[in-house]
C-alpha cells in the first residue's frame, strides 16, 4: 500500500525502511509537517502516517478524504492532534500505537527526577568552567519521601514501582484505581492531600479537557515548598511546558512504535480488523 509518511525524522526512516522489508509497503516520506497547507501532496495515498506535531483537524481530514485517504495511522499513543469525530464523519479510519515501551517513559521520568533533585545539569555546567562550589546544589534523600503519581496506568505504575524501590511513600490520583499500584503499597488520595503531602509530583495522565492545565498557579500555590514536579506526559497538562518530547525515545520503544504502525497499515490493506483502531464517538 502507498503510504504518505509525514514528519518522519532520519532515525525513523532508517528503522522504517528496515522493518518495512517484512511488510512491503511503498513508503513516501515528506519532510513537512501535515497541516492545511501541506495536505495536497497526500492525494492518491490510501494511508497517511503522522506524529503528534502534525495537524489532523476537520479541514485536513476533508482534504485527505477527498484525495482518497482511508486510513490515518499516528505513530503515537496520544491522538489529541486528530479530530476523531471528523474522521468518523468522513469515513477515515484512525489507528494509533496503543502500547510500546512504558518502561522507557517511566525510566526517563526517574532520570529527570534525579537530575532535578541533585541539580546535576547546574553542577555539570559549573564544573566545565572550573567551578566546584556546592552552594545551590543541595538536594534531598528520596527514601521516606512522598511521591504523588498522577495517572496510574502502565507508565505511572512502573514509575511507582521504581520509586517504591527508593523507599518512597506512594500516593495515587486517577479516576481508575490500579490494583497493581495498590499492591506496591500505594494508596489513592484527593487533590488536597496530594498538594499538602507530596514531595514529588509526577504526571502520567492523558491530555483531556479535564486534565488540561491540571498544574496551574492555583495548584502550585498549595503544594509543599520545594516540591519537585516531573512531567513526561503532554505539555498541556502544565501551564508552562517544562520538558521536551523525548521520554519515549529508546531504540526498543521506537522500534515497537514503527512496527505497530506498519502492522496497522498491513491489516487495513488486507481488510483485517484494526487492533489499535481508535473508537470514534457516535
Amino acid at each position: 500500500m502507498r503510504v504518505a509518511m509525514f514528519s518522519a525524522k532520519r532515525y525513523e526512516r532508517t528503522l522504517l525502511d528496515d522493518l518495512n522489508a517484512s511488510y512491503q509497503h511503498e513508503l513516501v516520506y515528506f519532510d513537512a509537517a501535515l497541516g492545511p497547507d501541506t495536505a495536497s501532496p497526500a492525494t492518491g495515498f490510501p494511508a497517511v502516517s503522522v506524529i503528534v506535531n502534525d495537524v489532523v483537524d476537520h479541514n485536513v481530514l476533508k482534504q485527505l478524504g477527498a484525495g482518497g485517504t482511508k486510513l490515518v495511522a499516528t505513530r503515537s499513543t496520544g491522538f489529541n492532534h486528530i479530530d476523531i469525530g471528523a474522521a468518523r464523519e468522513l469515513g477515515v479510519k484512525v489507528a494509533r500505537v496503543a502500547d510500546y515501551s512504558p518502561n522507557s517513559v517511566a525510566e526517563f521520568a526517574v532520570g529527570l527526577l534525579l537530575a532535578l533533585n541533585r541539580k546535576i545539569p547546574r553542577a555539570y555546567n559549573r564544573t566545565r568552567e572550573g567551578n566546584f562550589e556546592l552552594d545551590g546544589l543541595m538536594g534531598f534523600d528520596l527514601v521516606g519521601r512522598t511521591v504523588a503519581v498522577i495517572g496510574t496506568g502502565k507508565i505511572g505504575t512502573i514509575f511507582a514501582r521504581i520509586m517504591a524501590g527508593f523507599g518512597c511513600e506512594l500516593l495515587g490520583f486517577d479516576v481508575h484505581h490500579s490494583p497493581e499500584f495498590e499492591k506496591l503499597g500505594g494508596r489513592y488520595a484527593e487533590a488536597d492531600e496530594i498538594q499538602a503531602e507530596a514531595d514529588i509530583i509526577s504526571l502520567h495522565c492523558a491530555l483531556t479537557p479535564q486534565t488540561h492545565h491540571i498544574v496551574n498557579a492555583r495548584m502550585l500555590a498549595r503544594v509543599k515548598r520545594g516540591a519537585l514536579l516531573i512531567n513526561t506526559s503532554r505539555g498541556g497538562l502544565v501551564d508552562v511546558i517544562v520538558t521536551g518530547h523525548q521520554a519515549f525515545f529508546t531504540r526498543e520503544a521506537l522500534g515497537t512504535i514503527l512496527e505497530t504502525t506498519l502492522r496497522s497499515i498491513s491489516d487495513f490493506a488486507a481488510g483485517r480488523p484494526l487492533a489499535n483502531e481508535i473508537a470514534t464517538p457516535a
